[in-house]
């Protein structure tokens, strides 16, 4: 469902609320519109000399019941409108967020989080403030507009209210005309803070790194020329809206000036009481407020429809990956990989990133991916969970067509450990349980220690619930990767897939984690993938990826007797313990 189908599901759901909302409202404001007929049936009785002491504290008791009563039925209907927009706002945040859970993997590729995050904060806001704070001003102009003509025709004049709402004619005409260029520097601020928001993000990310390099200077200098972007164009946003907003006040003085003449003239010739003409002065100064308040959410509406057109576009998207029409229910995943693929590449890309690959794992075994960096490791363990996309009848598993497996089943059978070992800013033992949430904590305390890292986590000062930075920024490289593989192993899953999960640990720590590992492995189809050859020695298998293709293969001493690439690595990584030791 889109941006603007949900805001009218919404609208339609909610129907009773906005009615009674907008009622209090109406009420409020031919409440309000009493305040100048008191105060001109006040003046007529003080012109005649009819005023007795009484009179004046019934006139000041009505003025207060009328200011009271119009201020209570107000506060209802922005009360609840007001509520009613936070709704939605939280309505649509969450929808936002679940697309966003929808998508494929390509589609971040090409998306900055900064962007993303700008929709998800300022585009949201804007349709808040329109569809909650806007409508109640709308609703209040208008009826207050309504309450104060009927008034004016019926108690002053006719002709004295239709001479002075001539100059306010323009003002609809000003409205459609003028109102698209704010719609469009709307858009524009909205695009440059996006742009900052991105460079922020990816600055914070990269800290680390800009305090090494002492580029702290150059990441200042690209925020300044971000936010005086920013700067440039909200100027000419609010030029255009200060023009849009001042026409709106100059037509009011005009007309202002017409009731002044024309009713002073129909007073003084006794065509109207004075006290109507010191009625009809309040009166057209609520007739320019309702106005006022029309170009203000005229520019309000203008700058949410912007904001909304932005969120359509982003509710539209389609995952690249999704489940086939009749996918298959499968159970008792066993584990057994099979991959015939003639050739993988990105979308983006020129040329195959993966070219003839073909191997068989049988449930239980281990298969070990070995090769330079950017030879297309990374990407073959990608394509087994679909987080891209294979070539349809190109890998299986249990000999159906992962294409032709429901997604949410084959990624419940697979157990991940990725490149980066990504935690979430949470406490360490949620990040264990992440992929079993109702996992005891005896339970993360034993894939803690098969990972190696529980001695790690009770030394910490809350142990298993002491919350880490963003990403695990407060763990050491080895202590992010020991924790996520302790991740995996909790979820049990029939297949475990390494992506160079063991970089950042010791020789040592390694070797523990795959003692524990080839407990586990047992039960498991495992692919460890590597730069460090010791951690796949005892795989089942091994291959060698050069160049997106399979350059070698076999077990590690039939590699090593062939005393090709995999020989030649294995001997200069051993000879670099060697020298550490």
């Amino acid at each position: 469902m889109n941006a603007k189908s949900l805001m009218r599901q919404f609208l339609w759901e909610n129907k009773r609320a906005y009615g009674i909302s907008i009622l209090a409202i109406i009420i409020s404001n031919f409440i309000n519109v009493q305040f100048p007929n008191i105060l001109g049936r006040f003046t007529n009785a003080l012109q005649a000399h009819r005023l007795t002491s009484k009179d004046v504290l019934v006139y000041a008791a009505l003025l207060l019941v009328v200011g009271v009563v119009y201020v209570q039925f107000y506060a209802i209907g922005q009360y609840r409108n007001g509520k009613l927009g936070r709704q939605f706002e939280y309505l649509l945040r969450r929808r936002l967020f679940a697309h966003w859970e929808l998508l494929s993997t390509e589609y971040f590729r090409h998306r900055s989080i900064g962007d993303l995050l700008n929709h998800a904060m300022n585009d949201i806001r804007q349709v808040r403030e329109a569809l909650s704070g806007g409508l109640n001003i709308l609703t209040n102009a208008i009826f207050l507009l309504l309450a104060t003509l009927i008034m004016t025709f019926t108690t002053i004049s006719i002709k004295l209210t239709l001479f002075s709402m001539i100059p306010l004619v323009f003002i609809p005409g000003f409205i459609v005309w003028f109102g698209p260029q704010i719609r469009d520097s709307s858009r524009k601020v909205q695009e440059a803070l996006s742009d900052m928001s991105e460079l922020t993000e990816e600055s914070f990310s990269s800290i680390r790194l800009i305090k090494a390099t002492a580029n702290e200077r150059v990441e200042t200098e690209r925020f300044r020329d971000k936010v005086d972007h920013i700067v440039s164009q909200q100027l000419t946003l609010f030029r255009r809206s200060a023009t849009f907003q001042a026409f709106i006040p100059t037509m009011s003085s005009v007309s202002f000036a017409i009731a002044l003449l024309y009713g002073g003239y129909l007073a003084l010739s006794g065509q109207i009481r004075l006290g109507a003409f010191v009625a009809f002065t309040l009166y057209v100064g609520q007739l320019v407020q309702p106005l006022q308040q029309i170009g203000f959410v005229i520019n309000n509406f203008q700058r949410a429809s912007a904001s909304l057109i932005r969120l359509q576009v982003l509710l539209e998207e389609k995952p690249s990956i999704t489940n086939a029409p009749h996918p298959v229910e499968l159970t008792g995943v066993r584990g057994e990989i099979e991959v015939h693929l003639p050739a993988f590449q990105y979308s983006d890309a020129q040329v195959p990133v993966l070219r003839n690959i073909e191997f068989r794992v049988q449930p239980g075994q281990t298969l070990g991916i070995v090769g330079r960096t950017g030879s297309g490791k990374t990407t073959l363990a990608n394509l087994l969970p679909r987080i891209f996309d294979p070539p349809a009848n190109t890998i299986f598993l249990d000999g159906h067509d992962i294409r032709e497996i429901r997604l949410e089943t084959l990624r419940k059978a697979i157990a991940y450990v990725p490149q980066d070992g990504f935690l979430f800013s949470t406490s360490v033992g949620e990040n264990i349980s992440f992929g079993d949430a109702d996992a005891s904590r005896a339970k993360v305390e034993q894939a803690a220690k098969a990972a190696r890292v529980y001695d790690d986590i009770v030394a910490f000062p809350d142990g298993f619930d002491t919350v880490i930075g963003e990403r695990g920024v407060t763990l050491s490289g080895g202590q992010r990767q020991r924790t996520a593989i302790a991740r995996a192993f909790l979820k049990s899953a029939p297949i475990l897939i390494m992506d160079d999960s063991l970089s950042a640990v010791d020789m040592s720590t390694e070797k523990q984690i795959i003692a524990a590992l080839g407990r586990v492995r047992q039960t498991r189809t495992t692919l460890i993938i590597a730069h460090r050859l010791s951690a796949v020695r005892h795989a089942d298998h091994i291959i060698v990826l050069e160049d997106g293709v399979i350059a070698e293969e076999g077990t590690h001493e039939e590699l090593i007797a062939k005393d090709g690439l995999y020989a030649k690595t294995y001997r200069i990584q051993q000879e670099g313990e060697v020298t550490r030791v």
